[in-house]
């Protein structure tokens, strides 16, 4: 069971969202938040493992209450915006979001991105996914290292390498598993080391890096 914290602060909008999630059978809505505040506070409370995140939020915004719940290891943050590209998406990206997700997606496409984030996979909507990149792969804004230095790789394991190939190249771990021969649970292991040794929040940041240095075509 994913268990889920929806915050937006439009309550119609939130209703709806909240309708779907609870819609299928592997999904339960813990809480609903109208701020970014009070989303930080019931991520404390309730621990979720993931937080469905508007952007545009009174109080906190949604991407300031992105960076406490991530850097607290609160949960992992699905993040919703209208727009495909933006600061919002920039700043949420640097803050360490998990996913993206356009709000006119519709209910299938919210399913299969909360159970994707659930599963410890990170994802952006197909709408956003090689504008982002590349806009941020070569924007000033950068991620934690916003000049990409191949030296960093030197932390690697070949397999790891290959793994961060793989995320570059946006392919879920069950997809990283069939490619490189190995147990999903491997793969798992190998994109959470991976991560530490990079100091990267997340599979996206992960993604990001992995353009930038020139491993994806």
């Amino acid at each position: 069971m994913i268990r889920v914290l929806v915050a937006e602060d439009q309550s119609a909008v939130r209703q709806g969202l909240v309708l779907i999630l609870d819609s299928a059978p592997d999904i339960e809505v813990v809480g609903e938040a109208g701020d970014g505040r009070r989303a930080v506070e019931l991520a404390r409370e309730l621990r979720p493992d993931l937080v469905l995140m508007d952007v545009q939020m009174p109080v906190l915004d949604g991407v300031s209450a992105t960076r406490e719940v991530v850097a607290e290891a609160l949960a992992d943050v699905l993040v919703l915006t209208t727009f495909d590209l933006d600061e919002y998406v920039f700043g949420a990206l640097r803050a360490g979001a998990a996913g993206f997700l356009l709000k006119n997606a519709d209910a299938k496409d919210l399913l299969t991105a909360v159970r994707t984030v659930g599963r410890g996979e990170g994802l952006i909507s197909p709408a956003v996914t090689r504008r982002l990149i590349a806009e941020f792969a070569h924007s000033t804004h950068g991620t934690a290292r916003s000049t990409a230095d191949r030296t960093v790789l030197e932390a690697l394991t070949r397999r790891e390498r290959e793994v961060l190939q793989c995320i570059g190249d946006g392919l879920s771990n069950a997809e990283i598993a069939a490619r490189l021969e190995m147990a999903e649970a491997t793969v798992k292991t190998h994109v959470s080391r991976m991560l530490g040794k990079l100091e990267l929040r997340s599979r996206v940041q992960a993604a990001v890096l992995a353009r930038e240095l020139g491993l994806c075509g």
